[in-house]
């Protein structure tokens, strides 16, 4: 039973922002440090960013100082904040621990799309 929420998702113009939700369950989410992913391609997932229970984050180079991520413990949720979105950011996202293991089982993902 998958246990994590992407939303908040959507068409968005280059240089617009969006806000991303994860909801968790407290099982995956309490003392664990969670993170964003983007699919590439057909089946890969490439890391975006983590944050720690200390609240300590961490970011990959092409979305440094245009994404935020945070989480709200009393709701078990993860935020991804993204702005000055570019087309290369088109992708479906999803939120897991980190680092992600093979038998992780995944969310949907929640799809976003950057174009004129």
């Amino acid at each position: 039973q998958v246990q994590l929420v992407e939303s908040g998702g959507g068409l968005v113009q280059p240089g617009g922002s969006l806000t991303l939700s994860c909801a968790a369950s407290a099982r995956i989410f309490a003392g664990n440090v969670m993170a964003w992913y983007r699919r590439v391609g057909e089946n890969k997932r490439v890391l975006l960013a983590r944050i720690f229970p200390s609240g300590t984050t961490y970011y990959e180079g092409s979305v440094q100082g245009r994404f935020t991520i945070s989480a709200d413990s009393a709701k078990n949720t993860v935020y991804l904040q993204m702005t000055n979105l570019k087309t290369e950011d088109s992708a479906v996202y999803f939120c897991n621990k980190w680092p992600d293991r093979p038998e992780y089982l995944w969310g949907q993902g929640t799809q976003v799309t950057v174009s004129s």
